[in-house]
């Protein structure tokens, strides 16, 4: 009876090492997605860790706005009310969440649920010369999967695929060098 115990065991490691290895081999690595004719999600890594710009909330999404270093500098020194350009290198990245109510926290906020998607934004004036020099990209998320795939037409709202997708909305505020978020005071 030992033995056959002894055999179960081993044979239920084994066959959990297997499904262990084949989903860590299934899962994907979020820095190798591409918009088709835009943007590297590459392009960006390490956001996670950039510092908060802001943050935003309408009826369909929560969402933390963060900057690379660069942005920061920049909205340190005034941007964009003191009329100068974002520089060349400054990103954004926005994470857009469900949101949902927290009822077991005093006050009952609302915080963010299951992911939707990430947003992208770079200035490369060369790159980018004909989008105001500035590059977008979209990156849906998909909770079932844990993976990104980039936006396309079926996304909410609907993108383009390049990094020209952000332009015709963010020309509204072309005269804040295509920025809508403020850095507000800390």
């Amino acid at each position: 009876m030992n033995r056959k115990k002894q055999l179960m065991s081993t044979a239920f490691a084994v066959a959990f090492a297997v499904l262990a290895t084949s989903v860590g081999l299934t899962a994907q690595d979020k820095y190798t997605v591409k918009v088709p004719g835009g943007l590297a999600f590459s392009e960006f890594r390490g956001y996670e860790t950039w510092d908060v710009i802001n943050v935003s909330q309408n009826a369909h999404a929560a969402a933390v706005i963060l900057g690379n270093p660069t942005l920061i500098d920049a909205y340190k020194a005034g941007f964009p009310a003191n009329g100068k350009p974002a520089p060349d290198g400054a990103k954004f990245a926005k994470i857009h969440w469900q949101p949902k109510l927290n009822a077991s926290t005093p006050g009952s906020p609302t915080v963010g649920g299951t992911q939707i998607n990430v947003d992208f934004m770079v200035k490369d004036s060369k790159r980018f010369a004909d989008s105001g020099g500035w590059g977008w990209a979209v990156f849906d998320f998909d909770p079932a999967t844990q993976s990104f795939r980039p936006g396309d037409a079926n996304s909410k709202p609907p993108q383009a695929n390049d990094a020209k997708c952000g332009l015709a909305c963010h020309t509204i505020v072309k005269d804040r060098d295509y920025v809508f978020t403020e850095y507000p005071t800390r």
